[in-house]
């Protein structure tokens, strides 16, 4: 990792865990695979920013540990890319396994629970879908129709005076850091 830690994505520890590493390599993984509109990829780290707004918008009182569990909640992926969901069915069980254990040490690392709560799971997933029907329609060319049939998301009135924001990687992933950074105080 440019932090100099050594991670072994096979046996990964909390110790060789840096929210700086995680924040470069997320602003640096594009969803979608890079077929969004704009002068830069929409990332995973802007995603998870997003996720963790709305996750805030669907839980107005959320605990700043389940608001960091949803700003982690695709942290692995700063060191296995974002796949498409067809392709991580296509690859099997390990991927799952990789990914659960990836997000166990990070989770452990910033002092949460190696697994969020399954309903916290849930809520997370719920705003997740949320923010792939929003940046499908805004920035990925799916209709509103395409959209409804691939996600199928609810409460959408939560997105009223949000954007998908396409931002350089730099600036992201400062964002990512400073929301990271604001969680970890508000959980002390």
């Amino acid at each position: 990792m440019l932090s100099g830690r050594r991670l072994d994505l096979l046996d990964p520890t909390p110790f060789d865990i840096e929210i700086e590493d995680i924040a470069h390599g997320l602003a640096f993984v594009a969803r979608w695979n890079g077929q969004t509109r704009g002068d830069f990829p929409y990332s995973v780290a802007e995603h998870s920013l997003l996720v963790e707004e709305i996750y805030g918008r669907l839980q107005p009182d959320a605990s700043a540990r389940n608001r960091l569990f949803a700003l982690l909640h695709d942290a692995p992926e700063y060191v296995i890319g974002d796949m498409i969901s067809p392709v991580k069915a296509a690859v099997g069980p390990g991927y799952a396994d990789l990914d659960k254990r990836l997000a166990a040490a990070i989770h452990i690392r910033f002092g949460l629970p190696a697994h969020p709560p399954e309903a916290e799971k849930a809520r997370i997933k719920a705003a997740d879908r949320v923010s792939a029907w929003f940046e499908a329609t805004r920035i990925a060319g799916f209709s509103k129709t395409e959209a409804d049939r691939y996600f199928k998301p609810s409460r959408l009135e939560l997105m009223e005076g949000i954007e998908v924001t396409l931002r350089p990687p730099r600036d992201v992933r400062q964002a990512f850091v400073a929301r990271h950074e604001e969680l970890i105080a508000q959980c002390r």
